[in-house]
C-alpha cells in the first residue's frame, strides 16, 4: 500500500527499555537491566519533527518506562509545539515533579496498566514491592489534577481479580478502563519465537512503532518485522517503502482483509477492529463475540 493511501497517523515512541518493574507478561522484555538504547534526544527531536511534517496526528511515549527517560519534558514540549497529540503509557510509580508539570501544560494524556485490586497480587504481576500503591495513588493524582487518564487491565494468571481491578479503577474516578489477555511476546513467549500469525493484522495500517536503536516496527509488537531506521533514513523515505511494503504484503498474507483479533487496547484503540473491552463484554477476540457469554472471560490467556 502506497505513503499516499496509507497516511501515517500515529506512532508509539518507545524512549527506552529501562523500566523499574519486572512484569512477566512484559511484550518488550523490559526491565532494571533495560538501557535508554542509541537514540539520542536530538534523534527523538528529528523524529518528532519528520512526523509533524508528514501529517502524523498523535504519538505515544513508551518504554520500558518512558517516565524514567530523562529528557522525556524535553520530548513532550517539542511535540506539543508541532501539534501533535500526547499520550504517556507510564506504570505510574515514578512521576518526578518536572513530569507533572509537564503533563499539564502540555495537554497530555495517560495510560496504565492496572493487574488488581489486591496490592499483594498487583506487586506480584509488577515485581516491584509497593508499585500498586505508587500506581493507584498517582492515578488519583492525575484525576484531581485534570489530566485525562485510561486503564488497562491484563489478565496474567488464573484466578486474578481482573474484575475488581477494573471496578476499583472506575471507583477512582477513571472513565475509560479497558482489558486484555497476556500476548505471546517477550517475556509472555516463554521463548517461543513470535509469527505474523500471532499479530491482529493491522500491523503498518496508519501506525508504526520507532524502538530505543531507531529500528522502525510496524506496531510494537511487531519488533520482530523491522522495515527500517530513522537513524539511517527520514520516516518519510522508510513509510510505503520497498521493506515495509514488502513485510505489509507478508501480514497481508496471514490476515487477508479481514483482521481477526483485537490489538490489546491499552495500546493504541484504533487498532481495532473492536474497541477497548470491558470485563462486563466477556470477551477481547471478535471471534469469540458470537460465543455464549459465559463462555469466554475477558483476559482468558491464551
Amino acid at each position: 500500500m502506497s505513503a499516499a493511501r496509507n497516511q501515517l497517523l500515529f506512532a508509539w515512541l518507545e524512549v527506552t527499555g529501562l523500566c523499574n518493574e519486572f512484569c512477566e507478561h512484559c511484550y518488550a522484555d523490559s526491565g532494571p537491566k533495560g538501557t535508554h538504547g542509541s537514540m539520542t534526544v536530538q534523534d527523538w527531536l528529528t523524529v518528532i519533527d519528520q512526523l509533524a511534517d508528514m501529517g502524523t496526528l498523535d504519538v505515544q511515549f513508551i518504554g520500558g518506562e518512558p517516565t524514567l527517560y530523562p529528557s522525556l519534558p524535553v520530548l513532550i514540549k517539542h511535540a506539543h509545539g508541532r501539534g501533535l497529540g500526547i499520550e504517556v503509557f507510564s506504570n505510574m510509580t515514578h512521576i518526578r515533579s518536572e513530569l507533572w508539570d509537564a503533563f499539564a501544560e502540555h495537554g497530555v494524556k495517560l495510560a496504565t496498566s492496572y493487574y488488581s485490586d489486591a496490592a499483594a497480587e498487583h506487586d506480584q504481576v509488577t515485581q516491584l514491592r509497593g508499585s500498586h500503591k505508587k500506581t493507584r495513588a498517582n492515578v488519583q493524582k492525575a484525576l484531581d489534577l485534570g489530566i485525562p487518564l485510561r486503564g488497562g487491565v491484563v489478565a496474567v494468571r488464573d484466578g486474578q481479580r481482573v474484575q475488581e481491578a477494573a471496578q476499583d479503577l472506575t471507583a477512582l474516578g477513571v472513565a475509560t478502563v479497558g482489558g486484555d489477555r497476556t500476548r505471546a511476546f517477550g517475556r509472555a513467549s516463554n521463548g517461543a519465537a513470535p509469527t505474523i500469525a500471532d499479530l491482529c493484522g493491522h500491523c503498518a495500517r496508519e501506525k508504526c512503532a520507532i524502538g530505543p536503536t531507531g529500528d522502525v516496527w510496524p506496531c510494537v509488537l511487531g519488533r520482530f518485522l523491522n522495515i527500517g531506521n530513522v537513524r539511517e533514513r527520514p520516516i518519510a523515505d522508510i513509510w510505503g517503502g520497498a521493506l515495509m511494503n514488502g513485510v505489509a504484503a507478508d501480514i497481508a498474507a496471514v490476515h487477508g482483509a479481514g483482521v481477526q483479533a483485537c490489538t490489546p487496547p491499552q495500546f493504541l484503540p484504533m487498532c481495532g477492529p473492536c474497541g477497548p473491552c470491558v470485563p462486563s463484554v466477556g470477551h477481547c477476540d471478535p471471534k469469540e463475540a458470537d460465543s455464549a457469554a459465559g463462555a469466554a472471560t475477558i483476559g482468558a490467556p491464551v
